[in-house]
């Protein structure tokens, strides 16, 4: 799926995904003025980027990820809080 197809509504359930390469050129570089890219791993430990980056790119060097595959996120579980179990 592409991020044209995706209603609105729904556009925060999605993200990019990203080969490990991908990920590390995007490292510290703007999407927009002011607006840096944040790769991040999923449960599966892929790596993806938000659809919001992806929609608001203006970088004329980056607008390559506006063609990622797009798939439902799957968050990592929250560690606990305060180093464990009560």
């Amino acid at each position: 799926m592409k991020l044209t197809q995706i209603p609105i509504a729904e556009l925060a359930t999605y993200v990019g995904v990203l080969t490990p390469e991908q990920a590390q050129s995007l490292q510290g570089q703007t999407f927009q003025t002011d607006s840096y890219f944040n790769p991040i791993q999923d449960i599966n430990d892929v790596w993806v980027l938000s659809a919001e980056e992806i929609a608001y790119c203006s970088n004329p060097a980056f607008l390559w990820v506006k063609e990622l595959e797009m798939t439902k996120y799957e968050p990592k579980p929250a560690p606990p809080l305060f180093g464990g179990e009560a």
